[in-house]
Parts: structure tokens; sequence; C-alpha cells
């Protein structure tokens, strides 16, 4: 019996430890997969050789891609992939029922029909709670909100398939033969939950395609998961740290530490969502996939229509293409052309979040351009000097960084009394103290506005170099990387601020 017991002991320990192995493969509402975990780095590797050897056949390669996706999107949000697979089917079945009727009014009619239920499944676990608050408002109520969870990525996806439908529509393209291609396309992980919006005239073509990467599109895309694992776990999430305390209370700062909160999270939010967008493009790019630019250094804008043509830009062009021009774009005179500017950042900023601070995000980036386009006749005759640049670089910056405190408070009231300890509260003989204080921050930050501002040509040679660079030069990179994030990271893996959207 006495050598019976530490082998029971052992045994238990082992299926403990099996039991352990086993719960992470499972889905947790308090731990999805992140890109920037590194569970998911551990699923990759295993993935991508299989990925490798099933890549010679298109239809082997399309299962399997659709059921690591569906897995990540499951280990993301639980069995909300299931909804995901029943939009999929529904919006297939649709776009062949488009394709096959000859009848304009019947194939709108289908089409609307695709749409309302997509916008209906998204208005329900994004905007139902919203709507019921603001209705019990009005007839004075007992709100009680309903308990709902939102899916990760179904804004995303959703405009995707929105798209998909529309295009058909509009013959620019034939739905699928297949479900499974059209379920590749709606489902494939890098872009799943957080974007880019990746329309399926392009995105589709690559399938049948189904063309290897080449070695400079592995490591190219190696370069952009680097990139973007830096913006993210190393500087998004450091300087997060102290932009939470001013937004949680701002009463308890000053207009210095407020104004350096809010430059904070308007880096803050670019670095994590572009570090993203990175991370995924390069994944893609990994698997011989290309899903297009994301972001183009926006805070180096000197309007507000440049800033909108460099930040998500997937999500600008798609608002530009399904929601701008159908309304009438330019074409229905100046006022209807202001108009449909702003009706189209109010569904963005809509888009972005149920509550009345995204709602007026949204407007005032649409004021922000009609006054623009207004502007611009007058704007014209102003000489393009260094000084001019500046001045509207500064602007434009300003608004762009004012407006994000709406974004990010947590109310309108917030917002308000944040901007005015900036402007009431402020002593320019504080910053001195404050770098004394928070000097690594400041160092982060002034490093990031530099990178940000340095030329486009100069990041691509610097890509280029890192392409072409001796596999030991790579590993040194990679382990600067990892011992930067160890350094900075905060003490659990923070979600990406768009899952919220």
């Amino acid at each position: 019996m006495l050598f019976e017991i530490p082998f029971i002991g052992h045994a238990d320990t082992i299926g403990q430890a099996l039991r352990n192995i086993g719960n992470m493969f499972l889905y947790d509402p308090e731990a999805p997969l992140l890109f920037s975990s590194g569970f998911f780095w551990l699923l990759f590797i295993l993935f991508l050789p299989v990925y490798a050897l099933l890549k010679k056949s298109k239809a082997k390669m399309v299962v399997f891609v659709v059921c690591f996706s569906l897995y990540f999107y499951y280990k993301s949000s639980g069995l909300f992939f299931l909804m995901l697979l029943a939009t999929s089917l529904i919006d297939w079945s649709l776009s062949h029922a488009i394709a096959r009727l000859q009848k304009r009014g019947v194939r709108l009619a289908v089409m609307w029909l695709s749409i309302i239920i997509s916008l209906s499944i998204l208005g329900y676990f994004k905007y139902a709670n919203f709507f019921l608050w603001n209705w019990n408002q009005m007839v004075e109520g007992n709100f009680q909100p309903l308990d709902l969870v939102l899916p990760v990525g179904i804004s995303f996806y959703t405009f995707q398939s929105i798209s998909y439908v529309v295009d058909v529509y509009k013959g620019r393209i034939s739905p699928t033969s297949s479900w499974l291609d059209y379920l590749f396309f709606l489902s494939f992980f890098p872009a799943l939950v957080a974007g880019p919006i990746v329309r399926a005239d392009y995105f589709l073509p690559q399938i049948q395609e189904n063309r290897a990467a080449t070695k400079d599109d592995v490591f190219g895309g190696l370069w952009l998961i680097v990139i973007g694992i830096i913006k993210k776990a190393v500087i998004a999430d450091y300087i997060a740290q102290y932009n939470d305390l001013i937004f949680n209370d701002p009463s308890l700062y000053t207009g210095v530490q407020t104004l350096m909160g809010v430059l904070g999270y308007t880096m803050q939010i670019y670095c994590d969502f572009s570090g993203y967008s990175d991370m995924a493009i390069g994944l893609a790019l990994i698997m011989g996939f290309r899903l297009g630019i994301n972001f183009d250094s926006p805070y180096q804008s000197r309007n507000l229509t440049e800033f909108w043509r460099r930040w998500h830009i997937s999500l600008s062009s798609w608002l530009r293409d399904y929601v701008y021009i159908p309304l009438g774009g330019n074409r229905k005179g100046t006022f209807r052309t202001y108009l449909n500017n702003f009706l189209t950042m109010l569904i963005g900023g809509l888009w972005h979040g149920a509550a009345w601070k995204f709602v007026f995000w949204g407007a005032m980036h649409g004021v922000g351009l009609a006054i623009h386009k207004a502007c611009k006749p007058w704007l014209g005759r102003i000489p393009d000097n260094w000084f001019v640049s500046f001045v509207s670089w500064l602007l434009t910056f300003v608004y762009v960084s004012l407006l994000w405190v709406f974004f990010r408070a947590a109310d309108f009231e917030s917002s308000v009394r944040i901007i005015s300890n900036i402007f009431v509260d402020f002593d320019w003989r504080q910053f001195p103290q404050f770098f004394e204080v928070r000097m690594v921050w400041c160092i982060m930050m002034l490093a990031l506005i530099v990178m940000h501002f340095v030329p486009q040509s100069w990041t691509d040679a610097c890509g280029r170099l890192y392409v072409r660079s001796p596999w030991i030069v790579k590993l040194l990179v990679f382990a600067v990387v990892v011992q930067l994030v160890v350094e900075f990271m905060s003490e659990e893996v923070v979600p990406f601020i768009y899952f919220q959207f």
C-alpha cells in the first residue's frame, strides 16, 4: 500500500494536467483567443505545416482553413460560431436566388431580404438595449436591459456579407459555386473578428487562384506581425495603463495630466487597431492571401477628408461605396453632398457602438467633412507652404484627438468634463514634473510620434531589409521583440479595442 500512494498521486497529477490542457482548447469567456496571446501562436505554428501540406489541393485547403477559422471563432465567441454558419448559408443561398431571377424588382426584393436579415441580427445583439433604453426614457418606464452578449466581430462579417450580396445584385461578381468558398471568405480567421473588411471581388479570386506564398510573402508577413506585436503588446498596452487612469476618474487629475491622457489615447487607439491590422495582414500574407492596407499614417493628415482616406481604410471605402454613393454621393447638388457626408459618418459612428457618444462622434466627423468641402474653394487660394501645411495638420490633429475623447470616455458627460479640465486647470509648468514621473511613458510616446511621421519609403525600406536579412538577424529581431513584450506587458492579455465593435 505504501508504494501505491505515490503512484495514485502521480496519476492524479497527470489527469489534472490533461484536463487543464483540454480546457485550454475550450471556449473561456474570460480569455478569448487573441492574436497577442501565446496560445494563438501555438495553434498557428501547429496550423501552418498542415496548411502547407494541403495547399496544393484547393478543396482540402478550403475545408481545413474553414474548420480552423470556425474553431478560432469558437474560442473567441463561443457558440456564436453557429450564427456565423447560419448567416453564411442564408446569404449564399439568397445570392444564388438573385443570380437566377430575371425580374429586377424580385431580385431587388431578395437583396433587401438578405440585408434586412443581416442587419436584424446585428441590430438585435448590438442595438436592442440602446433602443429599449431610449424608448423607456421617453415613456418613463422601468428599463430592464436584455441579457445580451455581443458576438465578437459581428459588425465586420455583417458588412462583408452585405457587400457580397449587393455586388451579386449589381452584377459586379457572380455568386460562388461552392458554399464552402463563401464560408472561407466570410470566416477567414485573420480578418474575422476585427477586420480589415475584405471585399468579395478582391478576395474570392484569390481563393480560386490558390497562390502559394513566396519567400518574400512569408518574411514580409513576419515583419508585419513583428510590427503589429510591438504596436499592440508593447506600446498600446503600456501607454493604456496611464490613459485608463485619466478616463476612469478625470476629476482627480490636472489639465496637463488630462491632456497627456487624451494624447495618449489618440496614439493608443491607432497602435491597438493598426497593430491588429498589421498582424491580420501579415498572417494572411504568410498563407498566400492579400487583405490590402488598412492604415496609412492617418495622423499625418492635413484635413478630415485625408484622415478618412488613411484611417480604417476598409471601413471608409465600404461606407463610401455602400452608403455614401447609394445616398446620392456628390451627384445631387451641394446641400445633398454635405447631407450625404453627414449621414454616412453618422452611420459610421453608430456602427462603432450603441451609445449617443458614438453617434455624436460620427456626427461631428460628418460636420467636419462638410465644413472642409465647403471651404475648399477658399482653401485652394491659400499658398501651400510649410506654415499652412503645419496649421492644417495641427487643426486636423486637435479636432480628431478631441473627438476621440467622446469615443473613449464612459459617457457624454465624462467627455465634456475631460475636455473642460484641459482648458480650465492647465499649467505649463507641470510638464517637467509630469515627464519626471512618467518618463518611460513620455519616451515611448515621443518615439511613437517620430515613427509615425517617418516617410513611408523609409518604413518600406526597413521591411525589405528585414526580408533580405540573414536568418540570424531575423532571430535577433524576434528575440528583441519577445524581450520588449515581457518587459512592458500588463498582468494579463488585453483585448483589442475594436473587439467590442
